[in-house]
């Protein structure tokens, strides 16, 4: 994997196992699903090490290698920085408030360079991949096609990044791209656009299908979020807030603290002991809020143009997961049944304020997918959703990119290819095929 060195450890410490039939698997560092024919269902990871060992000596996200799906360490990962914010705390009334922050702050110690916590998933997804892997297909809404363009420039690994248009100014990284990263950009397009034809030219032999929420390394990459939280908070929180999208972060979080509920980790939280996720969307495009709030298991659909329309409202756009894995089992219904949780939806003024808000007393700058998550807390407390004596995790989940960009000279990322109109897959499948040298017969 290019011309840096990786430590290479081989023998995988874990096995993936389904959360619905329960049947066990060795890794091959691609599987996405159970093949068993029953309901959609994620894959979970069952590690041989059950207690909670941090590597002290490792300050990026390896130092959670024990509970990583990684046959290998690859230098430069930073992880989440973890702080009682006291001013934020006095502002809202809550005495007990961490902040996971997660992006560039040099000053708090947080060196995530593309500012969000996607290079947690762009890390812990090359680690977790085969000796020789083939050109790997990732599907963004922007934040984490920046991740993995960063990562597998930096590391020569084969990438084709797939972003709708209004994404590309997200791609501000740290060097140009490398020849075998390729960049497609849809016009006219969205997320969901993007997913679908990242689908597609996964057939495709000499493609892997990164698989987003169903890669056990996305989740268990952004897992360490709750890792980063309990080593700082000495417990596990009462309450979690983030902005969601498609919920990854959600599940993650879900999962990671059950884990460290079985590793014996402290918990003063209310139902089972787990934190409550307090998930938040765009008020204009909020298909999660939506089918929670009307206590259905299913999305409650509405006509692709009018999501389309919702999504150019939507205050942050990389919140705006038309599909997200909302029913699939241990998806994000099923977490937050299990946390007693719940799914607020934040207008665009008030996300705005709370950006200024957060600028104002931190001197940094955030993004708007965490701005939503900051104004979600300020309403939960307005309404009186926890006691102020509860403990309380927020997750920034992007921030520090106007900071970088003064203290460096970014670049904006050229795309390898444009299309302009999404028509037949097929069509598209054939131009990006073009852009690799590999076979292009369908798997």
């Amino acid at each position: 994997m290019g011309d840096i060195a990786v430590e290479v450890w081989g023998k995988r410490h874990y096995s993936l196992v389904c959360s619905c039939c329960s049947k066990k698997y060795a890794d091959d560092g691609v599987m996405l699903t159970c093949p068993n024919g029953h309901e959609p269902a994620l894959l979970q990871t069952e590690y041989t090490e059950k207690n909670f060992t941090p590597v002290q000596e490792d300050e990026g996200i390896f130092r959670y290698r024990h509970w990583l799906p990684v046959v290998r360490e690859i230098p430069g990962s930073g992880r989440p920085v973890v702080f009682r914010s006291e001013r934020l705390s006095r502002l809202v009334g809550i005495p007990d408030l961490w902040v996971a922050f997660n992006g560039y702050w040099p000053e708090r110690g947080g060196h995530l360079e593309t500012g969000t916590f996607k290079e947690l998933e762009a890390y812990t997804v090359l680690g977790r991949l085969p000796e020789d892997p083939v050109v790997l297909v990732v599907a963004s809404a922007g934040n984490t096609a920046a991740a993995f363009a960063s990562v597998c420039s930096r590391y020569g690994q084969p990438c084709l990044l797939i972003v709708p248009e209004v994404g590309l100014g997200r791609l501000i990284l740290p060097e140009v791209l490398h020849p075998s990263v390729r960049l497609v950009v849809l016009e006219d397009a969205d997320y969901a656009d993007a997913i679908a034809l990242s689908e597609a030219v996964g057939k495709l032999n000499g493609f892997q299908l990164e698989g987003g929420v169903r890669n056990v390394g996305r989740r268990d990459g952004l897992a360490t979020v709750m890792y980063s939280a309990v080593e700082a908070m000495g417990e596990l929180p009462d309450f979690y807030f983030q902005a969601v999208g498609s919920a990854a972060g959600g599940i993650a979080v879900h999962e990671a603290a059950k884990r460290l509920m079985a590793a014996g980790a402290p918990s003063n939280a209310s139902k089972e002991g787990l934190p409550r996720l307090f998930l938040s969307q765009n008020e204009s495009f909020a298909p999660i809020h939506r089918a929670w709030q009307a206590g259905q298991r299913f999305l409650v659909r509405g006509s692709v143009e009018d999501d389309k329309r919702a999504v150019r409202r939507a205050f942050a756009d990389e919140l705006t997961n038309r599909f997200p894995p909302y029913a699939v089992h241990s998806g994000v219904y099923d977490v937050l049944v299990e946390s007693g949780g719940d799914v607020l939806a934040v207008d665009g003024e008030s996300a705005r304020a709370a950006r200024e808000m957060f600028h104002d007393i931190e001197s940094i700058d955030i993004e708007p997918a965490s701005a939503v998550a900051v104004a979600s807390l300020l309403s939960a407390v307005r309404e009186g959703r926890m006691r102020r004596d509860s403990s309380v995790l927020l997750n920034v989940t992007g921030g520090g990119r106007a900071r970088r960009a003064r203290d460096h000279s970014p670049i904006q990322a050229e795309p390898s290819l444009r299309i302009a109109s999404l028509g037949p897959l097929e069509e598209a499948v054939n131009q990006i095929a073009g852009l690799f040298s590999v076979d292009l017969q369908i798997s």
